[in-house]
């Protein structure tokens, strides 16, 4: 049951560009802000449904800024997405999502000091030269999947530390971010710039984005428990595979062979890093 949990989250992470590509109708601020405010709603709602609603006030000082941190992390993650989805730049999402592991990587190494074997090493030299391949290639460096594969990277970091269950996390996080969604929403609406009460449609799918959010992100915290890292691990690629194959076989997205170069690079070093996981894994196990 664990591994259906987590198919589904990376499964539907791997549909976001169906869903949020219908949003073109509303600016990426609004959408971020409204994504968080729904998002908070329905998280609320489950918490008071469930009766631990009470759980929030139990917060002690230190992990509200922990979860303030992180939703200023998830944050710039979600709106860097929507951006990249609305100007027609999918593929670099899901480069950002293929390069993430290896930046998680990246930083255990620089903040924790972890000693990487050298099968990991070569790991990570092969994700650079790829990010030089791609930067080449694009006339720039690929900013839109630097900033996904950071920020993810860091929200997992701070997700590591931060005392909370799932769902109160995730509420703890929405009413950090909510103030600012809230004036970025009021600001819209004076400037005439929302979107939101101008049609049913619009408004429907601007409150849809809360639930759409929050289902795979519970489907991920009931897998996560019940998975061994490795299956998880593994698991993590079906999300950034559809969201290329959307960005290439839907979208019509630019791939010349330079760009494909800079994926194949990715690709090996993810697969030289899984499988050195997998070894140590079942080493481990024996």
């Amino acid at each position: 049951m664990g591994v259906a949990f987590g198919f589904g989250a990376y499964f539907m992470w791997g549909l976001f560009p169906a869903f949020f590509g219908l949003l073109k109708f509303a600016s990426p601020v609004e959408v971020l802000a409204e994504r968080i405010l729904w998002t908070l709603g329905v998280a609320l709602l489950l918490l008071l449904i469930s009766g631990r609603l009470r759980e929030l006030r139990g917060i002690d000082a230190r992990t509200w800024w922990l979860a303030a941190a992180a939703s200023l992390a998830l944050s710039i993650n979600w709106g860097v997405y929507v951006y990249g989805v609305m100007s027609a730049q999918v593929v670099q999402c899901a480069l950002g999502y293929f390069i993430n592991p290896l930046v998680t990587v990246a930083f255990g190494v620089i903040i924790f000091r972890e000693r990487l074997r050298r099968v990991q090493w070569l790991a990570l030299a092969l994700g650079a030269t790829a990010v030089i391949v791609l930067t080449i290639d694009y006339g720039r460096p690929p900013w839109i999947a630097l900033i996904l594969a950071c920020s993810f990277a860091t929200y997992g970091l701070i997700k590591k530390v931060i005392r909370l269950d799932a769902l109160p996390g995730l509420a703890a996080e929405g009413i950090s971010a909510a103030p600012f969604a809230v004036i970025a929403v009021v600001v819209l609406a004076v400037t005439g710039n929302a979107t939101f009460g101008s049609s049913v449609s619009h408004s429907a799918l601007l409150m849809i984005s809360g639930p759409v959010t929050l289902i795979p992100l519970l489907c991920f915290a009931l897998a996560a428990p019940r998975v061994p890292l490795s299956t998880m691990g593994i698991l993590q690629y079906l999300t950034p595979a559809l969201q290329l194959t959307w960005g290439v076989a839907i979208g019509h997205e630019d791939m010349p062979a330079s760009r494909w170069a800079g994926f194949a690079l990715i690709w090996l070093a993810l697969a030289i890093f899984t499988v050195d996981a997998l070894r140590r894994g079942r080493r481990a196990s024996a």
